[in-house]
Formats: structure tokens, C-alpha cells, sequence
């Protein structure tokens, strides 16, 4: 591609800045730099039998793994030389006090063709597995993801001892369509149908077997963090005649317990010990997709040092049914003795002791609105406006962008209309909230909340009511970000709004998050402090109502 001279100059802005940024960092003792410079083209593979157009990074599918250590300065930039607009969200960072480099169509406008974008982030005390994706569209379904590891500080202790390696399973259900054949499908009011099949790091059952996705040495341990980087399918996960140790889930450490066989849901991220403890030879990392009629699986090859033997004919048997999945869930826990990202333990925030101030039940619908199906909360479908929400809201200029507190705190009768338009909520800085997802749709459905960690603190059938509070697991529930919910059934959360932004709250069912199961939550603080929010930065990209404001007064130094 060649580039205008405009664009050149940028380039050169941008690496100048970079370069500024280092030499302030040298100088103020900042936390460490991390560059990168991603080129997002269009490209080429044949992932499950035929050639198909996908999104790659640096030529890379999946893409590079950003590898780093909690509080670092990420500096990705990013251009984008697609032919549409593009922007990456960082699916579990929280962006304290930073909902401007969230990555989400109603915080930042979108990065144009053949222009580029500095994003500029830390993952402020935070460790664990993480992912990033692209955010408009349906691109998500062509690929352009990747994992984020954020290792503890050296100080801070971890529960485990340090593996003999840390190898990415970015696991995914997988389209064969063009991701812009999908979206002009969901346009027209059909469906996005089944997968067409399982990928593990971008790659199917052939390729991940020769050679061997993975290598291991006789006696030794290794941490595997997988991810379910996919758009509608819940995956087990196995490994042929070796037991999983769960040591980490989105950035908690967990109690150490031995699993043969793991569910995890769309979005979801963990860490699990495997020792190499077996007879040298082959065997097969197992990935079966679940509650779908038509199980799919693939494969992927472990191989132990030296040795020839081909992996067990058996595959691990995959579980069957809803309880199984559930008793699973619950039997997961906070390990409320190790440090987190800082020296203090995690248990020492004793969340069960705090007062609720608000119940919000979201609730899961869908409609036909002009004759094509969409699906809500609250009756509420989202759209995004030109105008990014935030921004709308930043520069005061939210007349004809979007109106607060669409819907209500209590799920609509289902005889209400669905109503298309921008859904955003607003919450009270620093309260203590309880949100509980409802989902009456006969197929499963998980979801995340950007800007922070949660604890999931209880799931039940049916509908929920306050009587299900006795359910509650108020002591070591895992804080993590994405959570499922089942089928006809309910999960509830809590969670302190502590950090000022405008932050999605969304499903990871991506053809339902097109649809407009999603909305935002405006949390503001009164006192326009720096202390709680950043101001927008310069180098933010405007579009729609805020082009050519002028910025609105800084936040106040404290």
C-alpha cells in the first residue's frame, strides 16, 4: 500500500511521539514502555477447506501477543488498511479512569481506512489472561484477535510455582462466510446459522497436529491459558490421560482444583497448571463445542520431548447437559489468601459485607422491529449514533445523540415493543450494585462489563427474585469480567462503580451484541476530579456532532 505524504507525516508525528513519551517516562521513573505497530490487512487462508477472506495483524493470525506486566504502558499503533472502519477493544482490561482507549464504538470514533490510530492504555493492578478483538461489525468473525498476558510484578508473590512455559489456546467456534456476508445477513433479518467448525490459535485439526501445536518435557510443568475467542459456541476443554489444575480466571487467582475437563464461554479466559506426568508420546488438547445438536470438535497435538508414539485412539468423553456445566461453575472459587496485582490478598475485600444501593435487572428480549428480528435489554435495542456516546456526553452535546435512562431498572412486560435507540445508563459513582442478567431464551448467553471486575455471586433457573439472595455465595466467588447465563435462567452480580467512564455492558453472542444486546453505563464523578477520570486525550479522534468543538474545561487537579 502506498501511503499519502499526509499520512507519512502522521506516521512520523506519531513516531515522535512515541519517542517523547519514552524520554518522559525515563524522566518522571514512569512504569515501563511497551511499542507496537500493527498493520491490519485483509488476507488469505484456508482454514476449513476452502480459502476464505480473513483479518490478519503483521500478517498474523492469530495476532501477536501483547506480553507484559501489570501497570506497564501498552503503546499499540494501530493502521488500519482495510476498507472499512476499525477499532480494537481490550476485552477485560479496565482502563482505570481511561474509558477512552476501551476500544468500543460508543467510547472512541472508529479508525478509517487507511488511516492510523496511537492507543495508549495500562493494565492498571492487574494480572492474568485477557483478549483483544475488533468491535465493529462482525469482524470479530474474520479473525484480528489475540491474547494479553499481564504477569505479576517480580514483589508480589504468585501461588504457583513458575511453569517451564506458557502456551496461548485461543479457542474459538469458527464461520466460513465472509464477516461482511454475516452482517449483511443480520441486516436483512436472517440468521448467521451454525459454525462451521472449531479453531484452536487460528488453526484447524491438520495444521495444529504437524507439527505439534505444542512441546513438553517429560516431568515438567506448563501453564496453558485458553480463551474462548468465538462468537456464539460454549467449548469444553480436555487433554488426553492428563489432569487440569485451575490456577487463574480474568485476572483472579483461583483455588487449585483438579478439573478433567473444562467448560468455558464465549469471552471467557483461564489459567490451568498441566504437568507432564504421562508416558512420553502424543496426545490430543480436546476442544468440543457444547449445547448445540451437532457437536463439534478438533484437536490439537501435545508432544513430549523425544518421543514418536501417536496420541490414544479415546478421546476424552465430552460431558452432556446443563447441571453438569453448572455444578462446574459453582464449584470454581476466589483464592482468598494470594496476593493479587498488589502485595494485599485478594480476599481482603470483604464484598459480602456491603450494603446493596441499587438492583438492576437486565433483561434479555427480542422483537421484530420493521419486520426484522432484534434482540434488547429492557426492552431497549441498542444502536450506535455517529456520535460516540461518550463523547456526546463529554462535550455536552447529547441533544439529538442519545437520551439517559431509556429503560427502567425492572424488565418491561414482554408485550412491550422493542424500541431501537442508543441505551445508556447512568449509575452513581461508588455505589454498590447488584445486577442480575436474565436470559428466557432457550440457548445460552454470556456477558461482560468493560471497565471492571465483578463477582458473580449466584445463577438459578427460571426468573429471579429476591428470595434467590439466599442462594448467594458471599464469601469466595472468582472477581472476574464475563459471566454465562444459562438458558431460561438468571445470574446475578455485584459490583462497586468505581471507576468514572462510559463502559459497554454487552453480550458476547456477537450476532445478538449486532442485534443490540447491548447498552453502556455513564458513571460520572461529581467532583470533575483527575483523580477519578482523565481528561479526553488530544490525540482522540472526533467524528459526528463533536467535530470542531472546542474541548470542554479540564477535569480539576486535587
Amino acid at each position: 500500500m502506498v501511503w499519502s505524504a499526509g499520512r507519512m507525516a502522521m506516521r512520523g508525528a506519531s513516531a515522535a511521539l512515541l519517542v517523547l513519551a519514552l524520554v518522559a517516562a525515563v524522566a518522571r521513573a514512569e512504569d515501563p514502555y511497551h511499542f507496537f505497530e500493527w498493520k491490519v490487512t485483509y488476507g488469505t487462508k484456508t482454514i476449513m477447506g476452502t480459502p476464505q477472506k480473513v483479518i490478519l495483524i503483521n500478517d498474523m493470525l492469530p495476532g501477536p501477543t501483547i506480553n507484559c506486566t501489570s501497570n506497564n504502558n501498552i503503546v499499540i499503533n494501530v493502521f488500519n488498511m482495510l476498507d472499512q472502519p476499525l477499532l480494537f477493544t481490550w476485552h477485560g482490561i479496565q482502563q482505570r479512569k481511561n474509558s477512552w482507549q476501551d476500544g468500543m464504538p460508543g467510547t472512541m470514533c472508529p479508525i478509517q481506512p487507511n488511516t492510523n490510530f496511537t492507543y495508549h492504555w495500562q493494565p492498571k493492578d492487574q494480572i492474568g489472561s485477557f483478549v483483544y478483538y475488533p468491535s465493529t461489525g462482525m469482524q470479530r468473525a474474520a479473525g484480528a484477535y489475540g491474547l494479553i498476558s499481564v504477569h505479576s510484578r517480580d514483589l508480589i508473590p504468585v501461588p504457583f510455582d513458575r511453569p517451564a512455559d506458557d502456551f496461548p489456546v485461543l479457542v474459538g467456534d469458527w464461520y466460513t462466510k465472509d464477516h461482511a456476508v454475516l452482517a449483511k445477513n443480520l441486516d436483512a433479518g436472517k440468521g448467521i446459522g451454525r459454525p462451521s467448525g472449531l479453531v484452536i490459535n487460528g488453526k484447524n485439526e491438520k495444521d495444529a497436529a504437524n507439527p505439534p501445536m505444542y512441546n513438553v518435557e517429560a516431568g515438567k510443568t506448563y501453564r496453558f491459558r485458553i480463551c474462548n475467542v468465538g462468537m456464539k459456541a460454549s467449548i469444553n476443554i480436555g487433554i488426553q490421560n492428563h489432569i487440569m489444575k485451575l490456577v487463574e480466571m480474568e485476572g483472579s487467582h483461583t483455588m487449585q482444583n483438579d478439573y478433567d475437563s473444562l467448560d468455558i464461554h464465549v469471552g471467557q479466559c483461564l489459567s490451568v497448571l498441566v504437568t507432564a506426568d504421562q508416558k512420553p508420546g502424543d496426545y490430543l488438547l480436546v476442544a468440543s463445542t457444547r449445547f448445540i445438536k451437532e457437536v463439534s470438535t478438533t484437536t490439537a497435538v501435545i508432544r513430549y520431548k523425544g518421543a514418536s508414539a501417536p496420541p490414544p485412539a479415546k478421546l476424552p468423553e465430552s460431558p452432556s447437559g446443563w447441571a453438569w456445566s453448572i455444578n462446574q461453575a459453582r464449584s470454581f472459587r476466589w483464592n482468598l489468601t494470594a496476593s493479587a496485582a498488589r502485595p494485599n490478598p485478594q480476599g481482603s475485600y470483604h464484598y459480602g459485607q456491603i450494603n446493596i444501593t441499587r438492583t438492576i435487572r437486565l433483561g434479555i428480549g427480542r422483537g421484530k422491529v420493521d419486520g426484522k428480528e432484534r434482540f434488547g435489554i429492557n426492552g431497549v435495542s441498542h444502536v450506535d449514533p455517529e456520535t460516540p456516546v461518550k463523547l456526546a456526553e463529554y462535550f455536552n452535546a447529547t441533544d439529538g445523540v442519545f437520551q439517559y435512562d431509556l429503560i427502567g431498572d425492572v424488565p418491561p412486560a414482554k408485550s412491550a415493543p422493542t424500541k431501537m435507540a442508543p441505551n445508556v445508563l447512568r449509575a452513581e459513582f461508588r455505589t454498590f450494585i447488584e445486577v442480575v442478567f436474565e436470559n428466557p431464551e432457550k440457548s445460552i448467553d454470556t456477558f461482560h462489563i468493560d471497565g471492571y471486575a465483578f463477582f458473580a455471586v449466584g445463577m438459578g433457573p427460571g426468573k429471579w427474585t429476591p428470595a434467590c439472595r439466599s442462594t448467594y455465595n458471599l464469601l469466595d466467588t472468582v472477581s472476574r469480567h464475563t459471566v454465562q447465563v444459562y438458558p431460561r435462567s438468571w445470574t446475578a452480580v455485584m459490583m462497586t462503580f468505581d471507576n468514572a467512564g462510559m463502559w459497554s455492558i454487552r453480550s458476547n453472542i456477537w450476532e445478538r451484541n449486532y442485534l443490540g444486546e447491548q447498552l453502556y453505563i455513564s458513571v460520572t464523578s461529581p467532583e470533575r476530579s483527575l483523580r477519578d477520570e482523565y481528561n479526553m486525550p488530544e490525540t482522540s479522534l472526533r467524528c459526528g456532532k463533536v467535530v470542531g468543538l472546542p474541548l470542554p474545561p479540564s477535569y480539576l487537579s486535587v
